[in-house]
Order: structure tokens, then sequence, then C-alpha cells
């Protein structure tokens, strides 16, 4: 039997996520690099895998689109973050579906479920038109407050409620706009951060809520959101920036898929900048976490940490987040030759097998 040719691969954006995905591919006999594209014009012509980890790929990274098609890879794992956000990304895609190249997606975070992604009617006519397949992943949402859950509810006879929570302490976190004025860290409890906004924590969080109800014929009476927040009585310095006493030191949303006058399913995050904040709030020691409790027969709770050396995997000062990060990557790089078998179209996790890593174990 002939043995069966490496699927092309190109990666666009060499962020922390897109670092990880190169230094990943390297150790792929199943799958070959073949173009990475990068934003930025001081990156262009430069090694690859000198700016993944460090280590030279013989591999020119390049900002033009046409010389990453000609390479002709059969998949994207498309993981830029700009913002823009997904409004940006979706003509991205639709140039690559309607080429006929498969697109595997950390950037659609609120694409993991079809049916709730607001451009799922131009995905979609953009893969039927390249017979091509689109899928997004991730670790939350993508697998933490989705699949996660669901694998554990095979075990259930009866379900009262499934909450799942992302647990983390963000003082590493360097982006002053996106902790500041997205969240509303270090700003006055009544400032008006993004994510307070009126149905923002439904637009970023309905997919998951969605997905799990759907998945096990739940009909929901209604998706609800909650914003709260709690001050720090100290003065921080963090990665960010500083936070000063009596401004927003921790946040905590809820997305809140009600049944029968019940909160059914429900999408919790508890971010903080220091430990000690909002005791009263789910908590772990240190980093990110994620916990899954289901309420029935039996309860479950399930509690997922991630460790990892950031610089060992080309992300160096994220140690804390690092874990996370690596899971989110490779939720998109194991993803790949099952999109690619795939038939056409938009699919989720529901559609696809376990993306079971292929090659991933190191024996030395």
């Amino acid at each position: 039997m002939a043995e069966e040719k490496p699927i092309r691969v190109a990666v666009w954006s060499t962020g922390g996520i897109g670092s990880i995905a190169i230094h990943a591919l390297r150790r792929r006999p199943d799958l070959d690099l073949v173009g990475v594209w990068v934003h930025s014009p001081e990156k262009e012509g430069k090694d690859a895998g000198e700016l993944a980890d460090g280590v030279p790929l013989g591999l020119a990274a390049t900002n033009d689109e046409e010389a990453i098609l000609a390479a002709d890879p059969q998949c994207i794992v498309y993981v830029a973050q700009g913002p823009g956000g997904d409004a940006a990304a979706v003509a991205d895609y639709v140039r690559f579906l309607e080429r006929g190249i498969d697109v595997v997606s950390t950037t659609a975070t609120m694409g993991v479920y079809p049916p709730a992604y607001p451009f799922v009617d131009q995905v979609r006519a953009a893969a039927d038109a390249g017979k091509a397949t689109f899928y997004s992943s991730g670790i939350e949402p993508g697998f933490a407050a989705d699949q996660l859950p669901l694998l554990l509810a095979t075990q259930s006879a009866s379900i009262t409620s499934i909450r799942a929570t992302e647990i983390g302490l963000y003082d590493d976190y360097p982006v002053h706009d996106v902790m500041f004025d997205t969240m509303g860290f270090g700003r006055p409890l009544d400032f008006q951060p993004l994510l307070g906004m009126p149905e923002a924590i439904k637009f970023a969080w309905s997919g998951p809520v969605r997905m799990m109800a759907d998945a096990m014929d739940l009909e929901l009476d209604e998706i609800v959101e909650r914003f709260d927040r709690r001050p720090t009585d100290r003065r921080l310095e963090v990665a960010s920036g500083v936070i000063e006493p009596g401004t927003c030191g921790a946040i905590r949303t809820e997305c809140i898929g009600m049944a029968g006058g019940r909160e059914a399913v429900v999408v919790e995050h508890v971010n903080r900048m220091a430990l000690d904040i909002a005791p009263e709030w789910a908590s772990v020691e240190g980093g990110v976490a994620y916990r899954i409790q289901i309420t029935g027969e039996p309860n479950m709770t399930c509690t997922l940490h991630h460790d990892a050396d950031g610089a060992a995997v080309g992300v160096p000062g994220m140690v804390a987040g690092a874990g996370a990060m690596v899971a989110t990557a490779m939720r998109a790089v194991n993803a790949v030759p099952y999109v690619v078998a795939a038939a056409p179209g938009y699919v989720s996790s529901l559609d696809l097998p376990l993306t079971v890593p292929r090659h991933a174990f190191d024996l030395g």
C-alpha cells in the first residue's frame, strides 16, 4: 500500500497561538507546513521557525497572501487575532473556502457551534462553493465549555444543571486595552466596559450554551446574562498596568440557558487580578483552570488544569497561561486530518470524531 502524502498546511499569523502551532507542526510527519502568513512587514522574509520558537525551519514567512495560496495548502490553521475579531476574519475564511481550502480557526470563538454564529450563512455558502470544510475550536469555547461537559454527560442518568466555569488569574496578561477597556479591570465600578454592555456576554458565549442544550435535546426558554465586579482593596501592579484601590479587581460573567424556570446550562467566567479578591466566587490556586459541575444522577465535578513551560513552546513570559495556549493551538492542529477527511461544509465538534492527536507520544 502506498504511503499517504502529508497534508499540506499553512499557518495564518505568528502570535502566541500561531507560534505554538508552528512549533508543533515541525514534528508531525503527517502534516507538512508549506506556508506561514504574517501581518507585520517587519516579519516578512524571516524564518518562520525563528519567529515561532527561535529554531530555524527553512521556511520564510510572508505577508503576501498569494504566495501562501500558491504553495497549495490543503488546510489553513487560522489563528490571527486583530481588533476586528470574527468580523474581520470572515472575509479571509470566505476567500480560502471558495478556493477549496479547508480552514481550522481558533479566531472564530463564536463559531464553535454553527447555528449560533452570526456569519454562518457566508461561511456555509463559501464552503459549499469551494467544496471545502470550516471548523472552529479552541480551549474555551471549543472544548472546556462545550465538548468536555458533553463527554462527561455520557455518564449521566439524569441532569438538573450543567455549569462550565473558567477560573483565571489574569495578572500576567499584558494587553492593556483588553484588560482595562474590554473587561473593565482597573476602572471604577460605574465604568461601562465592552464586556458589560447589553447582549455582549450572550454574543460571546451563547454558542456553547446552545450547543450543549441542542446536543441533549433540551429546549431552552431563553438565554440570559449576568455581569458582576468586585473592587481591589490595594494597589496592584500587573502586566497590563496599575490597578488602584477601589477599582475593579475581579469580574464574573454568566451566560445562562433557562429551561423550566431553572438555570439549566451555564457558561461562567471568573477572572481576577489577585487570588484573594472576591473569595466567595469559584477559585483555584493560580493560573487558569476549567471546572465542570453537573448536578443530577450522579453529581459530577471535573477540574481541568494546564501547565507548560512557556519558553519551550515559543511563548516566554506567559508561563501561567502557556498550558491553555498550547491546548488552544492543539485543538486546531490535531483537528486538521479530521477536517480534511470530513465532508465539505461548516462542521462543529458534534460532527467530527474525537480529534485525538496523531504522532503525539514523545518517548525520548
